[in-house]
């Protein structure tokens, strides 16, 4: 299988029950399940037991224990509402018999309303830039070496994300501007199923929202080893269609961190400047104590 492929056969979760979902993960590179696939997962449990024509609207979500990449996860959905507009779900993911991962999500039929979104900031075009593989090799050693580089490499390569600036571990010790820019898509074409699209847009969405935190006090987070960090909450709201399979702008910025935490907020448009969906995470950030 291709990536993309192993990457949707992880998000095809086994159903064992009418509410009940079982998931397996994949081998990361840090030793515990990546945020992005169990929020994922939780969201494609949620939207199994929802009627087709009411696509996500919001998710909020909390990350309570880390996940075992060894083990499956247990997705159990709690049907809290179904009324004529709003669908509400809630998903409690499960491990070695604990609550690892807890979400809501919320379901709208399509409606008219007012409208009206900020506009796109400037980005260069993602053609322009390199891909994971031209860029990533440049900075193995501080990454850990070719066998990190790697895993890296192959935790990716469903996704083609490219940095429209150097990330955090490119420029170690220099504090930059807090605020980072991504454009990504999926490496191969998706089904016109609007919950895919939505499901792996949230799998992305933790991969480099924190980068921005990190960047205002120039550290190079766990590819380093300059910080301790985990994502602690996450929230979307998804605003307007979208395929994750054509180019989407990921702006990230940070407006504070303190006490061991760091806020990301980040808004994600199509190449023609919809803005699709708002973001916003608060992460653990904690820098290393030092020995002895």
């Amino acid at each position: 299988m291709t990536p993309l492929e192993e990457l949707l056969a992880l998000l095809d979760l086994e159903r064992i029950e009418e509410d009940i979902f079982r998931g397996t993960s994949r081998d990361a590179v840090i030793p515990r399940v990546f945020g992005g696939q169990v929020a994922a997962q939780a969201l494609v449990a949620a939207g199994r037991t929802v009627p087709e024509d009411r696509p996500p609207n919001s998710l909020h979500a909390y990350f309570l224990r880390p996940g075992d990449p060894g083990r499956p996860i247990v997705y159990t959905v709690d049907r809290i509402r179904d009324g004529r507009s709003f669908t509400t779900r809630r998903v409690v993911a499960v491990q070695h018999g604990r609550p690892i991962f807890h979400l809501s999500a919320s379901f709208q039929v399509h409606e008219e309303g007012l409208e009206h979104q900020e506009p796109m900031p400037a980005a260069p075009d993602p053609s322009a830039l390199p891909t994971a593989a031209e860029m990533l090799p440049r900075y193995a050693g501080l990454l850990g070496g070719p066998e990190v580089l790697d895993k890296l490499l192959e935790a990716r390569a469903a996704v083609d994300l490219r940095y429209a600036d150097e990330p955090p571990f490119a420029s170690v010790g220099e504090a930059r501007e807090p605020r980072s820019q991504v454009w990504f898509r999926t490496n191969g074409k998706l089904a016109d199923d609007p919950l895919l699209h939505v499901c792996l847009a949230t799998y992305v969405s933790d991969m480099t929202l924190l980068d921005s935190v990190l960047l205002a006090h120039g550290r190079g987070g766990w590819a380093v080893g300059d910080v301790v960090g985990a994502s602690l909450d996450h929230a979307m709201w998804f605003h307007r269609p979208f395929r994750a399979d054509e180019w989407l702008l990921y702006d990230q910025e940070s407006p504070t961190s303190q006490g061991g935490r760091g806020l990301a907020r980040g808004r994600i448009f199509t190449v023609e400047g919809s803005l699709a969906v708002s973001v916003t995470q608060e992460g653990l950030v904690r820098v290393p104590r030092p020995r002895g």
